[in-house]
């Protein structure tokens, strides 16, 4: 898991020169406007220029000022409130079209999502669910959407799939305590990340299964528990999270291990036409 770099800034402080200590102490006090600040902005908020700025951002180990930038701003969204939310996407958005700003945002998501994505990693998730005896699946808050949805699909194609849905602890435990080296833990988590999804994958990587974490970087929590890690990224809009780049990885999922399990997929679904059609499920095609 990486290092925080609010952390990391309160930790080297005291070490910096006047000017730096001038930009860290900001920077810490005012996080949620920092790192939203271009680096002649955050200069002159601070009192320094714009080359002490992008010297700050240099000694921190970065290339330059638009790396450290895109790093403080990750680290910032596991800290903000909801009220903070807002007033940041609020700033960031402005007076803009607010339908063409979301929907932008999200093709980003996506963009950035498939470049960095590591298709071994994928392949290995994908093998790791289709070996697996039993399949659990976690994701709290915002992300228990994603939980269902996948869980939803998962149970067209495989015999024994556990969504976890507590979110009291003691509960959580007996919903996964039979976990063994033969099963699966999916868990997924974005910013703020819960502890819940945390406890549950250090106790599965506890008894011995294999821990698969959809998250948006190694900086999430349950990263440090998971053998196949699945990257898609999730920036906030508003108080409301972006779930678009990690619910495409999810049916991507969805369609690769339908494809290694066809012949039982196609029962399935053969049986659950007939149902369908006996008991008046969906609405008659004209």
């Amino acid at each position: 898991m990486q290092t925080d770099l609010f952390e990391q800034i309160k930790a080297t402080k005291d070490e910096m020169s006047k000017s730096h200590k001038l930009i860290a102490s900001y920077i810490l006090e005012h996080g949620e406007k920092a790192a939203y600040l271009t680096a002649t902005k955050l200069g002159a908020n601070v009192g320094v220029s714009e080359s002490t700025v992008v010297r700050f951002a240099i000694e921190l180990g970065f290339s330059g000022y638009p790396d450290f930038q895109s790093e403080l701003q990750k680290s910032l969204r596991s800290k903000l409130t909801a009220l903070q939310r807002i007033d940041v996407a609020d700033n960031l958005i402005g007076k803009g079209n607010i339908v063409h700003s979301v929907i932008a945002a999200d093709m980003n998501n996506m963009k950035l999502s498939l470049s960095s994505l590591d298709e071994k990693s994928f392949d290995r998730a994908v093998d790791a669910i289709c070996g697996a005896e039993n399949i659990y699946i976690i994701g709290k808050r915002s992300a228990n959407m994603l939980a269902e949805f996948m869980h939803h699909y998962f149970r067209y194609i495989f015999n024994k799939v556990h969504l976890i849905g507590s979110n009291n602890t003691s509960e959580l435990f007996e919903e996964i305590f039979k976990i063994s080296e033969k099963d699966v833990l999916i868990a997924i988590s974005y910013p703020r990340y819960s502890k819940r999804t945390k406890t549950a994958a250090e106790f599965a990587k506890q008894r011995g299964a294999k821990v698969i974490a959809l998250t948006d970087s190694d900086r999430s929590p349950i990263t440090a528990f998971a053998d196949i890690k699945l990257f898609a990224r999730s920036d906030m809009a508003s108080f409301v999270d972006s779930l678009v780049a990690p619910l495409s990885i999810i049916n991507a999922l969805i369609v690769a291990v339908g494809r290694k399990n066809r012949d039982s997929l196609e029962k399935n679904f053969g049986d659950l036409e007939k149902i369908w059609d006996a008991y008046d499920v969906y609405e008659a095609p004209n």
